[in-house]
């Protein structure tokens, strides 16, 4: 046996052993215990949004603001804490839209709420009458005035809005009652405004309004500057607040069209259903290549079996998340390692029929079946190109998934099929365990 060969034997025998302990149950990889699981496999949230490019600022482009509400609430989710969430924007006839789909997060309601919301917050002043007292409404309720105005360092009368924010506001307890409460900070220009805004409403109610909804509308009790604090909110809606003001408002209206809640359930027996399709498949492949190839077939399955647990740890370190069209590209993907190993197994059948020696015939058969190997293998990648740019450019997360996986997968299988199996070939041959024609497949 060539002292290469060993070389690369123990090599690939150490990698393999890696792998399998970064896919073994419960191993904690970058925080990762587990594969990272779709929407169609672990549940979730799923809702599209239309944005409304009529209401944007006609100094910006329309590619720039979807970019710009895609950052936004891609900004919101991650600070949600949501795992792998799936975020895209789709162009076409009917409008331009943005899917977002956030596995684990069950409750719809919740989900709008973070998603939706344009998250832009103002300041109101209470109307008073000629002899200063409150002005009601019809229901009692006091009646407020527009948008807060003040005098900017430039001389020139603005609006306190939400832009004027920095992107600091987090949850904070109130010390004496312990209710939650959004604290927040103003630049320099917001602090001119506050300044003034409070100055003037001493003693006062001041409306707070978040997308034109009251949401609270505490009595100023002293001059405020940089900072001050949102009241009236539960922990939830306060967070939720929080993140809203961090992301920054966004750009332009979205308007739902679309929200469903997936359930783990069917998932759960979706994945269930797959891995037992897998593995009968898995099985049958095994019991084939091993009666018709013997040896051959038998160092094929052995190379399959280091494919598998390469490929399954990589999607858990990049992560890929695997959907049920993805777990389908990877067994298509295995399909495309047996193809490989049937050619070479061919090839070395004409080889030993040619009466060529052992040695000479296994190299003979990777170096002939190459040609093919390689062009089916460009075949699927071009495919596997074309499907996933098809996918984000028409918002289809399922083929993007399938296209993933098994680009992935091919690439791997392409690497067990030159190098690892003829490194095992190699080292039968070396080893003289098996030297009979028939103990490959070769029949007199």
């Amino acid at each position: 046996m060539r002292k290469g060969n060993v070389s690369l034997l123990f090599f690939i025998l150490a990698l393999f052993c890696v792998a399998l302990w970064v896919v073994w149950p419960g191993t904690d990889i970058f925080g990762r215990k587990d594969f990272t699981l779709g929407l169609d496999l672990r549940g979730g949230s799923h809702l599209v949004y239309k944005i409304d490019l009529a209401k944007k600022d006609p100094s910006q482009s329309d590619t720039d603001v979807i970019e710009g509400v895609k950052q936004k609430i891609e900004r919101r989710v991650n600070a949600y804490g949501v795992t792998e969430p799936v975020i895209q924007t789709i162009r076409s006839e009917d409008g331009d839209f943005i899917l977002v789909q956030l596995p684990g997060v069950k409750d719809i309601d919740e989900a709008i709420n973070l998603i939706g919301k344009t998250a832009e917050l103002d300041f109101r002043e209470m109307e008073l009458d000629q002899s200063g007292r409150m002005v009601s409404d019809e229901q009692g309720m006091p009646k407020w005035q527009a948008l807060a105005t003040a005098t900017g360092s430039d001389g020139k009368e603005k609006e306190l809005t939400g832009k004027y924010l920095k992107p600091n506001a987090k949850v904070v307890l109130e010390p004496q009652t312990n209710r939650p409460e959004v604290a927040f900070e103003w630049n320099d220009e917001g602090a001119i405004l506050f300044e003034q805004i409070t100055k003037r409403n001493l003693q006062k109610p001041l409306g707070i309004y978040l997308d034109g909804v009251p949401i609270s509308w505490p009595t100023v009790q002293a001059v405020i500057k940089e900072k001050g604090v949102i009241t009236g909110l539960n922990l939830q809606e306060a967070r939720t607040l929080a993140i809203q003001l961090n992301s920054g408002s966004l750009d332009v209206p979205l308007e739902l069209v679309q929200n469903m809640t997936v359930g783990a359930t069917l998932g759960e027996d979706s994945l269930r259903k797959s891995l037992i399709a897998g593995i009968i498949g898995s099985a049958m492949v095994v019991v084939f290549m091993i009666a018709y190839y013997r040896v051959s077939g038998l160092v094929a399955c052995l190379a399959l079996i280091v494919y598998g647990v390469l490929t399954l740890a990589i999607f858990k370190l990049i992560p890929v998340v695997l959907t049920l069209p993805g777990i389908a590209g990877f067994i298509v993907s295995v399909g495309m390692g047996v193809d490989g190993n049937v050619l070479v197994a061919e090839r070395l059948k004409e080889e030993l029929r040619a009466k060529r020696t052992l040695q000479a015939a296994v190299e003979g058969s990777f170096r002939q079946s190459w040609t093919a190997i390689w062009d089916s293998n460009i075949t699927v990648f071009i495919v596997c190109i074309v499907l996933y740019w098809l996918g984000s450019r028409f918002g289809n997360f399922m083929v993007m998934g399938f296209a993933t996986t098994l680009f992935i997968g091919t690439a791997l299988s392409m690497f067990t099929q030159v190098i690892v199996t003829r490194t095992f070939l190699r080292t039968v041959v070396g080893s003289h365990m098996a030297t009979r024609p028939s103990a490959y497949g070769v029949m007199k």
